[in-house]
Parts: structure tokens; C-alpha cells; sequence
């Protein structure tokens, strides 16, 4: 099949609220010719958004299990394939993702599989960027560099609530970290949809070229060195590091081939995703097939002793490399140097501050009560509440309340009517930092008519 018979895909990324929903409703909304066929995967305990999509005449598919970047990948390598016995169903495939997704190893999807690369090609990675508040998150969120970095469209959304000026030195910013990209300020993420459709490009050998690892498979560990070691105590050293705990792992090898080494790091990779013991400073450890999570010292350095039981070669594995944490063996002072080491993808991770609370509520609403109650908790809360969005059951409105919220910015109103064959209840999902479901539940319930 040649690229031109292969069905184009866009992947549109961007930051929780940053507007993709808005941009995929006014894609599906216009008179473009285009069938399009969508698939939506979102960071929450229930899934809404497919209830959010306007336009019933496109088929969207929900993944609201995981993050479509780390545990749902194979769905959608199964859903693509899906797709694709129903080619004549539609021109192009339209996948949107989650906002705490890293778009690279969804478009790892489209290359590292064969039977996905021979019937379809990415055809573009638009990025949605929220121009009043991406400041608040690009230093501490991995997800939005890769988001900026990774595209090959830039929509700077929500261009009238910044400054012209403030709006250059970001637009400046953002050219640094991706100089390749075409930028488009928008509101409302309005924009013609050639902009963002049909691109073309997606260039494999630039991403290639700037990050040569980018096919690698990705692994729950990005070191692993091979040591020969003496029967007795070896003393492990290691000090300040990244996390506060650094998980590792040290098996015995069967002999020196790279053979040997392969099949130790298939068991590391299987027992890395599994609950490790902790290991604090003066611990003996034992080698075995467990994970042991090293405690990292504020300042200075920690000893763990290592029990070898038999000479011979050990495989050393660890979450982090050994420069960023100071690892070394040493055997009566000595350091031991390893006969060999390999480094490694590090596999995607969230920022385990950031959580979904989830809340389904059958009864009506009192819109008075939902405004006297969401009002004031967005205003205090809204640093740390990054993303509200819902639909509303209000009492005697025979219309769906719908409603998205970026930290303190709230914007809903009356959506269609509830249809006769669904259910009406109010779902609404939080996603941010230091969220008490106990307390946002209760709030809920309090605005029960």
C-alpha cells in the first residue's frame, strides 16, 4: 500500500483544558468533506467526553481505562484495527488524547507496529496549548514539553485573555523548545481546518534525528550494568538522587553472553511493576528476583550491603542511571568496575501529585446551589484544581447543563435536551493536586434540590 492509499491519522494533543475538545467539536462541526472517524481517551475515573463530542454523524470510540500513552496502547493498536475492516466508512482518523498523555509513544504506535504502519500514516501531531495558564505547568510537567516538542502544529489558544506582549515572549519560548513547528494564536481554538488536517507532517527522520531513541522500547528501568563479584560482602554506595526512592534490582547471570544478560532483563522488566521492599542505609541485601526501593539521602551518602552468595556475574539493575544518584560498588575499598552495562528508554510516568476524582450523582440539581457551591471552591481551590468539567442534571431544565472549567475559568451553559433513552444524572470529573473526594463529593450533594 503506498502513503497515499494509507489512511491519514492526526493526533491532537494538549495540557488538561487546554482546548482540544473545543478544536475537535468545531472540526466535526464544519462543512469540510471529510468523514472522520474519532478516537477519545481521557484521564478519569468516568468517562464524559464522548458525551462532550458534538456531532452524531461521526462514530467516536472512548478509552477511559488509562492513559493512552502508558497502559491502553494496545487498545488502541486493537481499536485502529478495528477501524480499518470498515475502511470504506470513513477519509481519516482523528485520535484525541488525554491532556496528561506524552504524544511520543502514541506515535511510536504508528511506526513500531507493522500491520498499523502498512495501512495507516501520521499524518500530523497538533498541539493545543492554553496561552493563559501553560506558564503555570511547563516547568513542572514533563507531558507538556513533550506535547510542545512533538508537534507539528502549535494552536496558542485563548489569545484574549493574554497580553499581545505576554503572548511573544511565550510564542518565543515555545520556538525554542520546538523551532520547527508552525504557531497559530486562536480563540476558541477557531481556526481553518487545512491548518490542522491534512499536514502532512509528521517527519520520522527530524524526530529521529533529535531524539535517536525514540523507537527504542520503553523500559521500567534505564540502567543495568554486569558485575563479577566475589563471594561475601560487596558494599553498594550511592547518595543524593532524583526521587526519594530509587527502585533496584540485582540477579545472578548464567554466563557472559549477551544472551544471558537479554533474559535477566526480561525478568527485571516483569518484577520491576510489582511492589518492591524498601532498603534504608546499613541494610544487608540478599540477591535475589525482587525489586528493592533504595531510600535516597537528603545530603551525603548510603552504604546497603550486598550478600553474594557464590562467586560469579550479577546484573545490576536500576531505575535511574548510576550518575544521577552516585552508584558504585566498592569490595574492601575498592570500587568494582562493571564488565559490561547497557542504558535504557525510560518508560512514560505521571506526575503522581496529579489525581481523578470521579463523581456520579442521580437526583436533580438546584442551579443556585451549584453555583454558590462550584463558584467559591474553584476560587479558593483552582491552583491546585487544574481541570473541572461536567454535565449538569438541573431540576425542571429539560436541556444538559454542560460546563468546563480551567483552574478558576468557568464556561458552561443549557446544552441539547436529554434524549428519552438515557439516563439523567450529573457526572463530573476534578483532575489536579491535593483533591479530597470526600469533601467534593459532599459539596455535590448538598446542591440536591
Amino acid at each position: 500500500m503506498t502513503s497515499v492509499d494509507k489512511v491519514p491519522v492526526t493526533i491532537l494533543t494538549g495540557f488538561l483544558g487546554a482546548g482540544k475538545t473545543t478544536l475537535l467539536n468545531h472540526i466535526l462541526s464544519k462543512q469540510h468533506g471529510m468523514r472522520i472517524a474519532v478516537i477519545e481517551n481521557e484521564f478519569g475515573e468516568i468517562g464524559i467526553d464522548d458525551a462532550l463530542v458534538i456531532n452524531a454523524d461521526e462514530e467516536v470510540f472512548e478509552m477511559n481505562n488509562g492513559c493512552i500513552c502508558c497502559t491502553v496502547r494496545g487498545d488502541l493498536i486493537r481499536i485502529l484495527g478495528n477501524l480499518m475492516r470498515r475502511r470504506d466508512k470513513f477519509d481519516h482518523i482523528l485520535v484525541e488524547t488525554t491532556g496528561m498523555a506524552d504524544p511520543g509513544p502514541v506515535a511510536q504506535t504508528f511506526f513500531v507496529d507493522d500491520e498499523i504502519r502498512e495501512m495507516l500514516r501520521l499524518d500530523g501531531i497538533v498541539t493545543v496549548v492554553d496561552a493563559h495558564h501553560v506558564l503555570l505547568h511547563i516547568e513542572q510537567s514533563n507531558e507538556v514539553r513533550e506535547q510542545i516538542a512533538f508537534a507539528d502544529v502549535i494552536l496558542l489558544n485563548k489569545a484574549d485573555l493574554v497580553e499581545p506582549d505576554q503572548l511573544d515572549e511565550l510564542e518565543a519560548r515555545i520556538r525554542k523548545m520546538n523551532a520547527l513547528a508552525r504557531i497559530h494564536r486562536t480563540i476558541n481554538a477557531d481556526i481553518d481546518i487545512p491548518t490542522v488536517m491534512d499536514l502532512g507532517g509528521f517527519d520520522l527522520d527530524r524526530v529521529l534525528e533529535q531524539r535517536p531513541d525514540f523507537l527504542q522500547k520503553e523500559y521500567p528501568f534505564e540502567w543495568a550494568g554486569a558485575w563479577h563479584l566475589p563471594a561475601g560482602a560487596v558494599e553498594l554506595r550511592y547518595g543524593e538522587g532524583p526521587d526519594p526512592f530509587i527502585g533496584a534490582m540485582l540477579i545472578p547471570l548464567n554466563g557472559d553472553s549477551d544472551a544471558d544478560l537479554d533474559k535477566a532483563i526480561s525478568i527485571a522488566e516483569l518484577a520491576f511493576g510489582r511492589e518492591g521492599k524498601r532498603v534504608s542505609a546499613g541494610a544487608k541485601w540478599v540477591p535475589d528476583r525482587r525489586v528493592v526501593n533504595l531510600k535516597v539521602p537528603e545530603t551525603g551518602e548510603r552504604t546497603v550491603t550486598l550478600l553474594i552468595p557464590t562467586d560469579g556475574l550479577y546484573a545490576l539493575f536500576t531505575e535511574h542511571g548510576p550518575e544521577e544518584f552516585g552508584l558504585r560498588l566498592e569490595k574492601a575499598g575498592a570500587q568494582l568496575v562493571p564488565c559490561k552495562h547497557r542504558e535504557f528508554a525510560a518508560a512514560h510516568s505521571h506526575d503522581d501529585e496529579i489525581t481523578s476524582v470521579g463523581i456520579t450523582l442521580e437526583g436533580a440539581l438546584s442551579e443556585e446551589k451549584v453555583n454558590r457551591w462550584l463558584g467559591p471552591l474553584l476560587a479558593s481551590k483552582g491552583q491546585d484544581i487544574l481541570r473541572t468539567k461536567g454535565i449538569l442534571n438541573i431540576a425542571k431544565d429539560k436541556r444538559r447543563f454542560v460546563f468546563q472549567a480551567v483552574h478558576m475559568l468557568l464556561d458552561g451553559g443549557p446544552d441539547r435536551p436529554w434524549q428519552s433513552n438515557e439516563k439523567r444524572q450529573t457526572e463530573i470529573v476534578f483532575i489536579g493536586r491535593n483533591l479530597d473526594r470526600d469533601e467534593l463529593t459532599a459539596g455535590l450533594k448538598g446542591c440536591l434540590v
